[in-house]
């Protein structure tokens, strides 16, 4: 199989980590290759926050939920949508400040998205584990003031960077023909297409390694779903300048 798709179907999240640093110069390797996604309209509304302090790092694990592999690994990385940038070229042409525009928020979040997911993939290849941090965003008005981030800037999520200290094993992903609709969405599959693959991922959980358990994938998800629902997003949204409109 080509490499790429070798790799893209391989990604495992690691939170075990050993004790060997990333070369600052393949970090910047890495991040300038995750730099060639695509961006909506080339206004690559993105910044990173290098986390290197351990006191901020123990702080940021601890508002995620105690997520100790942000102290562990190599490197931690924020992953903001930033839109400054934008704002200061659309001021000097004369076009005004950003009014906070959802089209804008969805632009910016995506550019960072599509740039953060570049940057995993890239690591990964080079021997690097990694994992998302989307917990941050449990009290992301600290993460901000803590990262002095100003206003037209959000933390979306954290980056884990390190060299793997273990070998989870790989998740089964939705098949092809659940997430593909031709021409037009088919309502009428999902009851089939999710008792299906709740009966697989229960499977998958009771014959792994390591950490086995009876549960499937409806019972993962909406537990997610329902109980992350972290209501105080939108108001730290608009007061950083965000879907106001």
């Amino acid at each position: 199989m080509n490499p790429i798709l070798q790799a893209q179907q391989s990604h495992k999240s690691i939170r075990q980590y050993t004790e060997q640093p990333i070369d600052d110069a393949l970090l910047r390797q890495l991040i300038q290759s995750a730099q060639g996604a695509a961006s909506s309209s080339f206004i690559q509304a993105y910044s990173l926050v290098q986390v290197t302090n351990k006191e901020n790092r123990a702080k940021i694990a601890a508002l995620a939920g105690g997520q100790k592999w942000i102290e562990s690994a190599a490197e931690f990385l924020i992953i903001c949508a930033d839109l400054t940038r934008v704002e200061y070229c659309s001021i000097e042409e004369g076009l005004g400040e950003l009014e906070g525009n959802a089209e804008h928020f969805i632009a910016a979040t995506t550019d960072a998205t599509f740039m953060a997911q570049n940057l995993m993939l890239g690591a990964e290849s080079v021997g690097l584990g990694a994992v998302f941090i989307g917990g941050i965003r449990n009290d992301p008005a600290q993460v901000a003031e803590m990262l002095n981030l100003p206003k037209q800037v959000y933390p979306i999520f954290g980056l884990c960077l390190g060299y793997p200290d273990a070998e989870p094993d790989l998740k089964p992903r939705f098949p092809v023909d659940v997430i593909l609709h031709k021409d037009s969405y088919d309502s009428s599959r999902c009851k089939n297409d999710v008792t299906a693959y709740d009966a697989q991922i229960h499977a998958y959980y009771q014959s792994r390694d390591e950490n086995q358990k009876n549960s499937n994938w409806s019972a993962q998800t909406a537990g997610a779903v329902q109980k992350k629902k972290r209501e105080h997003m939108l108001s730290f949204l608009q007061q950083q300048g965000f879907l106001k409109r």
